[in-house]
């Protein structure tokens, strides 16, 4: 392809890559990252050559790169984290092409390229025609992302996004009699003693039933989850999203035991607006990232006068990313909003989710694919207007009215239930001991941290309102976070500069 058309060659394209061309008869070479970011592609520029790889740990391993950070890199993690800038690669010099660039080295110079990204056009399709476009558009990428030279098997968590997805691939088998599909849902033990307002199993084995596969629950120690925090660092080269990166990475061992490749329902909520702040107009139209809303809770463990910049550093990333969006003069005020929404969940939110999933996976050798990121759904969903997205006054309402058919009742209408965490105590009391055994050691980070706000989080965690990063975040989960850091620091021997 790249012979045939050069760098145009990238436009061709529908798939999750990230690669390099060299480019022998004019010394060139030609980097490239998909358009909605799945896999990832990160460099490091130094006099006289390029470095790049799928991971910063690759670039650490040449000895070229320092495992550095500055007050910036510094501002990534404690106020940003477990997101991070579009490009930036936390560590000093190391960034990362975004979703939909391309890149040209040539004569020690660096020219990176936009060669897609979504753009404001009019909604002309009527409702009819918008439901079965949804439709088509979603069952063509599952179809397109069931080929595979080995079996496939499916994260099947009960809910819509991957009831979807199962249930398709199981009729799709069925017509070419292809036999039963696999499935596998995540639960933590003994989580129902604790939390446990809809079960996810009873939704999980009545879809199972409906779509005739054969399901697997992985069922995970708390302990072991406390355990995996530190291999989910080494997954990612950086702080991430604790234990809902360790949990995921406990699954994909399981799965790895039998398969090489699964499919997963990640990146329907951003897309078609599946999370609270689309919905609740007090939070929609605050002048914020949604799901970090006040950064009081970051401040609070660290000592004074440290990153006394945080909250403007946070403000100005949130400015930057909703002057990119692209809007329409005739775009209501509604319609604005939704617009930067979208993009502030795509640029930032789903980024996030994307590179847990994909680190997390891979470090076990199992590759995920995320059909909602095929990005003709991804333009589509851009300009659908917010009353057919929201189909019902409901959360994803134009998929669930698109799939009402194959899907239960039940499944099909049922209220959004987060991934799953553990509401353990055992999780929170092995976060707590291992957080107050840091806070004993003299190391840098400790120079950083503010031991009576940690204390306060550990005495009190019933306190927090605002979390650190959506729901997913409270005191055990940033108490996690702080475990990760110290692990971090040490593990990658991190210098702040």
């Amino acid at each position: 392809s790249y012979i045939k058309y050069g760098a145009d060659c990238c436009k061709k394209l529908n798939g999750i890559f990230a690669f390099a061309i060299y480019n022998t008869s004019d010394e060139s070479l030609f980097l490239c990252r998909d358009r909605i970011g799945v896999k990832p592609l990160f460099y490091y520029e130094y006099n006289g050559g390029l470095l790049f790889a799928s991971e910063i740990k690759a670039l650490l391993a040449s000895k070229i790169v320092k495992p550095q950070i500055d007050e910036q890199g510094l501002n990534e993690i404690f106020f940003l984290g477990p997101a991070r800038t579009p490009s930036f690669g936390v560590f000093k010099g190391v960034f990362e092409l975004n979703p939909g660039e391309c890149a040209m080295y040539r004569h020690s110079k660096l020219r990176r390229k936009k060669y897609y990204t979504v753009e404001a056009k009019e909604h002309t399709d009527n409702e009819v025609t918008t439901i079965e476009k949804t439709r088509y558009l979603l069952t063509d990428a599952i179809q397109r992302q069931l080929v595979s030279d080995v079996p496939l098997c499916f994260f099947l968590s009960g809910g819509l996004d991957s009831s979807i997805i199962v249930k398709t691939a199981s009729m799709y088998n069925k017509e070419h009699k292809l036999g039963k599909i696999n499935t596998y849902s995540v639960e933590y033990r003994d989580n129902e003693k604790y939390f446990q307002p809809t079960p996810d199993y009873e939704f999980i084995s009545m879809m199972s039933k409906n779509a005739d596969t054969k399901h697997r629950e992985i069922i995970l120690d708390n302990t072991l989850v406390c355990d995996a925090l530190y291999e989910s660092v080494q997954a990612r080269d950086l702080p991430g999203y604790v234990d809902v990166d360790s949990s995921l990475l406990l699954f994909c061992k399981e799965i790895k035991q039998n398969y090489t490749v699964a499919l997963s329902g990640e990146c329907a909520d951003e897309l078609f607006g599946g999370y609270p702040w689309y919905h609740n107009h007090e939070i929609l139209f605050e002048d914020c990232f949604p799901w970090s809303k006040s950064q009081d809770i970051r401040r609070s463990i660290l000592k004074d006068g440290v990153l006394k910049n945080g909250e403007e550093y946070v403000r100005q990333r949130y400015l930057d990313t909703i002057n990119l969006a692209p809007k329409l003069k005739s775009d209501t005020d509604l319609d604005r909003r939704m617009r930067e929404m979208f993009y502030l969940n795509f640029y930032w939110f789903m980024q996030c989710l994307l590179e847990r999933k994909d680190r997390c996976s891979m470090f076990s050798g199992l590759e995920v694919r995320v059909p909602f990121c095929d990005y003709r759904l991804v333009e589509y969903a851009y300009n659908m207007p917010w009353e057919l997205k929201a189909w019902g006054n409901r959360e994803k309402g134009i998929v669930r009215k698109a799939f009402e058919d194959i899907l239960p009742e039940e499944i099909c209408w049922r209220k959004k239930s987060p991934y799953p965490k553990t509401h353990n105590p055992i999780y929170f009391n092995e976060c707590v001991k291992r957080v107050r055994k840091i806070l004993k050691k003299r190391s840098i980070l400790n120079e950083l941290l503010d031991r009576k706000g940690i204390e306060d989080i550990i005495e009190n965690p019933d306190k927090i309102t605002n979390p650190w990063y959506g729901q997913l975040m409270k005191a055990p989960q940033i108490l996690a976070y702080i475990i990760e850091l110290d692990y971090w620091f040490d593990k990658y021997n991190v210098e702040i500069v």
